[in-house]
């Protein structure tokens, strides 16, 4: 029998929307403040999945100038009608600072699900995790959660519905509170499925971190009243320390062409020690530093309400759809930057990768990043990454780059947000010497790991940074055969939703190439390679 094994999307790739079109299956994720913004995934087997690009690729579509970390882009939706993709999503900002954030909320379709895809059209502000749905009646209606916060809430405010005229462009008629939620409380991520004469509305609740849950109400009316599922959530992880996949929640509805129907959801791996797994919260506490993942369940129907096949804690292991495998090719470890074009698997932070400061160009065969901004700031930094998926995995580049300043440096990073960093640079000293160092920002706390190590003027400098579960290393190389590590190991799980008292950390954890120059000359740090590869 054929199973699929979760993870199906590893790394943070959280709030999946899941649809299928005709025999191909299609997911959406968030990006938060990552550019481009919402990543695609494609499947035909629900099994093996690739990345197939991204829905807002403009500053037209997405612009998140001056945001800071986990604002921008959560939990956009897919769906498909009337011959079109369409796919809803927020660009949530002013989180901090106050309890009213900001939360304007859009719709996009296509034709095609690699686009183009239309100028976002404005679907009100009520809060985020906003999404479109298609009645057979040719109704369309957006559903969304209210963003209350007034003191004596929860700052969750329920699930309004509304209709949407495709045609005007815009949200008509009167707003009704449909749902209220549950005691779980924290109320989001609404999709709404029609079978069988039953409308489902499908929420997220318990909050996106260890009390997170999937829950169902019906209506045989979409206005409701609705009804809460008997044996609610119908999925879960809260309360359950040895489920392997925890933060279980954020799920939607799927069916395949042979009846099959699964739920995906979001969830999140604890690292654990690997000498005794059970012990994960006095290892690591129980931090996950893959950031949020991508899942998915089996499910049955019993008296017109969906369940997960053998009971609400999300497995590893689950059957199959019988469909026929569809591997994809296997991507190459190594990039050269030999191409026209950037991987889709990268991106960069808020800016869309545009000639003036990233380049494939400008000295072919090597990637150009001009200095700009430090890691620190909310504006303008030069930095490809990409998702770190697996606990163990080592990542390599050579750059050659020529400081004479310390305000210029280049070099290879890990990153999970502008106060959650490693950075090992090459840079000059006071004396113009070039040198490397490790140093980071934990906890918005800058810290120097090494001591200046002066390399002399050395054309290139070999990059490499392994981690092994709970721990990141780095090491440097002048020749690219003799490798150095340079200073101790360094604590992953600072590089987690968990690893800080920020409430507003959704994203995971990423490795990139990076360049800075605050003498205001973007000198240029050109980018051999660079090679990602998971190890066992």
């Amino acid at each position: 029998m054929a199973t699929i094994t979760n993870p199906i999307l590893t790394g943070f790739r959280p709030d999946p929307s899941i649809i299928r079109v005709e025999d191909d299956y299609y997911i959406a994720t968030s990006t938060f403040e990552w550019f481009p913004g919402i990543m695609l995934h494609h499947s035909k087997d629900l099994v093996n999945w690739r990345i197939i690009g991204h829905v807002l690729n403009t500053v037209d579509h997405l612009d998140m100038r001056g945001m800071d970390n986990s604002e921008g882009v959560y939990a956009p939706a897919l769906s498909y009608a009337d011959g079109k993709f369409w796919c809803c999503f927020s660009n949530v900002h002013s989180c901090r600072g106050g309890t009213w954030m900001s939360t304007p909320s859009y719709v996009v379709s296509a034709e095609d699900i690699r686009g183009p895809w239309s100028k976002p059209v404005s679907i009100g502000n009520y809060g985020f995790d906003p999404s479109l749905f298609h009645d057979d009646d040719g109704k369309k209606y957006m559903v969304n959660m209210v963003w209350d916060g007034r003191k004596k809430t929860d700052f969750f405010g329920g699930i309004v519905l509304q209709e949407f005229d495709a045609e005007l462009g815009q949200l008509v008629g009167e707003e009704k509170i449909v749902f209220n939620g549950t005691k779980l409380g924290c109320t989001e991520g609404p999709q709404i499925l029609k079978k069988d004469g039953w409308y489902y509305l499908i929420t997220a609740e318990g909050g996106t971190s260890y009390d997170h849950a999937v829950t169902v109400c019906r209506a045989k009316n979409v206005w409701g009243p609705y009804e809460l599922h008997p044996e609610n959530p119908i999925l879960t992880s809260r309360h359950q320390d040895d489920a392997e996949l925890q933060r279980a929640g954020h799920g939607f509805l799927v069916e395949t062409q042979n009846g099959e129907w699964y739920l995906s959801h979001l969830c999140g791996r604890p690292i654990s020690d690997p000498e005794n797994p059970k012990e994960t919260s006095k290892y690591a506490q129980g931090r996950c530093t893959l950031g949020r993942e991508t899942a998915l369940q089996n499910v049955e129907w019993r008296d017109n309400w969906p369940y997960v096949v053998g009971g609400t804690t999300p497995r590893l292991e689950i059957q199959a759809p019988k469909l026929a495998a569809q591997p994809w090719p296997v991507e190459a470890s190594r990039d050269d930057f030999d191409g026209n074009t950037l991987a889709v698997k990268y991106q960069s932070l808020k800016d869309p990768f545009e000639e003036s400061w990233i380049s494939l160009s400008k000295r072919p065969g090597y990637l150009r990043l001009a200095g700009r901004d430090y890691l620190y700031s909310r504006y303008n930094q030069s930095m490809l990454a990409q998702r770190v998926t697996a606990f163990n995995c080592i990542s390599e580049t050579a750059v050659e780059f020529d400081p004479c300043s310390p305000r210029q440096m280049a070099g290879l990073v890990a990153y999970y947000s502008r106060g959650g960093h490693y950075f090992l640079k090459t840079s000059a000293n006071d004396a113009g010497e070039q040198i490397i160092q490790v140093v980071g920002d934990i906890d918005d706390k800058y810290q120097e790991y090494t001591d200046e190590i002066i390399i002399g003027r050395s054309k290139r400098v070999y990059m490499r940074l392994e981690q092994r579960t709970q721990w990141y290393q780095f090491s440097y190389s002048l020749d690219g055969k003799v490798w150095q590590t340079i200073g101790e190991p360094l604590n992953a799980t600072h590089l987690s939703d968990e690893g800080s008292n920020d409430v507003f950390r959704f994203t995971g954890s990423f490795v990139g190439l990076f360049a800075c120059d605050l003498t205001g000359k973007q000198i240029a740090a050109d980018f051999d390679y660079f090679d990602y590869q998971t190890l066992s």
